[in-house]
């Protein structure tokens, strides 16, 4: 309750006892109740200075703030068409929530899209369809350094801090994980035992904070990042160097989340804002990232190690390329984020403009290792906006081995897309540390929903593969997907952009790229 409030409620009951004192009815008494608390509330509204609208439309200038207040609720439930919401449209996330809750998740009628709309993507049936695979295939991650290679399924928990996530949620998803026999990513934000207990696989990532790795003054701690990383659950180990939502910025976990168990977990004082640098401390310059890539793949035991970006300079990666190329070693797997990725919070600039797409990051990266003849023993990962079977199969047309999904994820174990991740006041308790609110979200209810969803999204990618004749996704072309360019015109990935061919950006680069694999530098990362 705000003080003004609390004056106001004061000032009426002193008013309404004088009144009563001088004899009136009770019930005279209750009628002028809400007279003197409207009163009240337009004479504080006319000497505040704050709000103009409230200064002159007293009283009636706070249904203003309420509807503003209300206003994304009142866009999302019943504005909204189903196919044009933002972040997730109405189709999206009913998808999810039908496919965790284990009911159908089929349509009548026909689509709702305007199919002619410039934009619009869609993918080649075949003539000759193939029977859908009876067990989904995994990806071998884990290249000639790597003496522990790991299988990856198609769809993976993308990464998710304790700290920005409940308890719960965690428990939920890495029970999931361990159900369904797929990976979950622990996010920059430590090896809690939430990710350890139910037994999932995990990917543990490490930012620029090195939670969980730490020294005293913040520096990596190869000791401690051995003996987490060596871990039976940890399969992977996974070296953050980026966020698609914030590229180029560090995090900030406010003081009022960081209780002892966030505190132990990520080698912090309690109570203290956790501030993540922009930067790493342990490399300057593309040699020295794959020089740390092959020493974090050392501390681990020999499992499979790599890295996470949003991609920016074309001309950046492409000196990485030329690192690994001069180091003799290169990352195992690399995870590219999109510019459309999820965050619990980051500035809206950035969240809007900063940042390469996921499908020409994908692009990118994918056609800089076929050229320098790296693709063979690198994976690559896609993390960005996957919820569905098309995007999955979309993003394996685009050059990528697997995907990760964060945010349909969270609406498998209950989030609504509020979008108060920031707040502490998730009204489902998946992104809040307040007890209260987190204990709404039931661990034995939402982990089968977790494990139901990754189970029927793969299978739905499956079957749109076994549609286009295609049994296996190593057998996915960039003809297979269309992009409507025109009212009447449309056009093949094949012809929209360029794809190298293994090992030509080493014999002869085409002029595209030219340019950016002459100034790429693998001592410098050159902008």
């Amino acid at each position: 309750m705000t003080r003004m409030a609390i004056v106001a409620l004061t000032l009426a009951a002193g008013m309404l006892t004088a009144v009563a004192a001088v004899g009136l009815s009770p019930w005279w008494c209750a009628a002028a109740v809400p007279l003197v608390l409207l009163g009240l509330v337009g004479a504080a509204d006319l000497l505040q200075r704050r709000h103009a609208v409230l200064r002159n439309y007293p009283v009636l200038g706070h249904a203003r703030y309420l509807l503003e207040r209300i206003r994304p609720e009142l866009q999302q439930y019943f504005i909204e068409r189903n196919f044009d919401g933002r972040p997730f449209d109405r189709d999206v996330r009913a998808i999810v929530y039908e496919r965790a809750k284990g009911t159908d998740a089929e349509q009548p009628y026909g689509t709702e899209r305007d199919v002619y709309q410039p934009g619009y993507e869609f993918l080649v049936p075949s003539m000759a369809p193939c029977p859908v695979p009876q067990a989904p295939p995994r990806v071998r991650i884990g290249g000639p350094d790597c003496s522990r290679p790991y299988d990856m399924a198609l769809l993976n928990v993308s990464a998710m801090s304790f700290g920005s996530l409940s308890a719960n949620a965690i428990l939920a998803l890495n029970g999931g994980a361990a159900a369904g026999g797929f990976a979950h990513d622990t996010g920059e934000g430590g090896l809690s035992e939430y990710h350890l207990r139910p037994g999932g696989d995990l990917v543990w990532e490490i930012g620029t904070g090195y939670f969980g790795c730490r020294t005293g003054d913040g520096d990596f701690d190869p000791a401690e990042s051995a003996g987490k990383a060596t871990h039976d659950h940890v399969k992977c180990v996974s070296l953050k160097l980026s966020q698609g939502a914030k590229p180029g910025i560090g995090g900030v976990l406010p003081g009022v989340k960081v209780n002892a168990e966030i505190a132990k977990v990520r080698d912090v004082p309690e109570g203290q804002t956790v501030i993540s640098p922009p930067y790493h401390k342990v490399f300057s310059t593309p040699r020295e990232l794959v020089r740390f890539i092959a020493r974090m793949r050392e501390l681990s035991g020999g499992k499979p190690t790599g890295f996470k970006l949003c991609v920016g300079s074309r001309r950046q990666f492409l000196a990485v390329c030329k690192a690994m190329l001069a180091e003799g070693t290169a990352p195992d797997f690399i995870v590219v984020d999109g510019g459309e990725g999820g965050t619990g919070a980051a500035p809206l600039e950035f969240a809007d403009h900063v940042g390469t797409p996921l499908t020409e990051g994908l692009l990118t990266v994918h056609n800089a290792l076929v050229g320098t003849g790296l693709r063979d023993h690198v994976r690559i990962g896609a993390s960005g906006k996957i919820a569905t079977g098309t995007d999955l199969v979309k993003r394996l047309v685009q050059g990528a081995d697997y995907g990760n999904a964060a945010r349909a994820m969270m609406f498998a174990v209950g989030c609504i897309q509020a979008q108060r991740c920031h707040t502490n006041t998730c009204p489902t308790g998946v992104t809040t540390q307040d007890p209260r609110r987190a204990r709404a979200l039931d661990v034995g209810d939402k982990t089968p929903r977790v494990q139901r969803f990754q189970e029927a999204t793969v299978a739905s990618a499956l079957q749109i593969m076994a549609s286009m004749g295609v049994t296996d996704p190593a057998e996915l072309r960039p003809h297979m997907l269309r992009r409507r360019i025109g009212p009447h015109t449309e056009r093949s990935y094949e012809e929209l952009y360029q794809w190298l061919a293994p090992g030509q950006l080493l014999a002869e680069a085409p002029a595209a790229w030219a340019a950016d694999w002459q100034a790429a530098d693998p001592d410098r990362f050159t902008v």
